[in-house]
């Protein structure tokens, strides 16, 4: 998931972020149950209308945060070519495609507070074990939303690289991102210390 919520509020930002979880997490079920490349194909028509019924803007961000799939498209596509098993790799993309964009979806749809209100949920029963949860709910939390922050700052490194070089960007960009990765967390923990660290 490597979307932040969007600005454009459709319907599915009002619905319970525990239903849409739960709904996502039977929709991936259904994926990984068939390897049929024709119902696969259809759940990706599906998920397209269900991002064109937030229009046409909700629909272009969601197109946009789908570009970091590519590459294993690419992948995908060349390693099925040579092993000869076109119809599995058909069936492989067409699932990833789906599955991605669902979760894109629920993440486009679904405030950080409400995401760490679920695993409050989720994992109240080791509460009850007396152990503390607050750190691994955080933590979750910063998972989702760094990875996005952390791609856009990828990209912007690589254009900064064509500003400077006719060369495509590559390894040269992984240390400075590393370093922008680093400076992040260390910003994080600053505010939370601030805030009187974690429980």
């Amino acid at each position: 998931m490597i979307s932040l919520t969007s600005a454009t509020e459709i319907w599915a930002h009002r619905l319970p972020a525990a239903s849409k979880l739960i709904a996502l997490s039977a929709a991936t079920v259904a994926l990984f149950a068939t390897n049929d490349p024709v119902w696969l194909g259809a759940s990706v028509g599906a998920t397209a209308l269900v991002y064109a019924t937030g229009g046409r803007a909700f629909l272009a961000e969601g197109l946009r945060n789908l570009r970091i799939l590519w590459p294993f498209m690419i992948l995908i596509a060349v390693w099925h070519v040579i092993t000869g098993q076109m119809v599995e790799g058909l069936a492989v993309a067409l699932r990833l495609i789906a599955a991605f964009s669902l979760a894109n979806f629920v993440t486009m749809t679904t405030r950080l507070s409400d995401m760490i209100d679920v695993m409050a949920v989720l994992l109240s029963p080791f509460r009850r074990l007396g152990l503390s949860t607050r750190a691994l709910e955080l933590a979750i939390a910063l998972v989702v939303r760094f990875t996005p922050t952390l791609v856009q700052k990828g990209q912007l490194l690589g254009l900064s690289w064509r500003a400077r070089s006719a060369r495509r960007p590559g390894w040269q960009i992984v240390m400075p991102l590393a370093v922008l990765a680093l400076d992040d967390a260390d910003h994080v923990a600053e505010a939370l210390r601030a805030r009187g660290g974690i429980d």
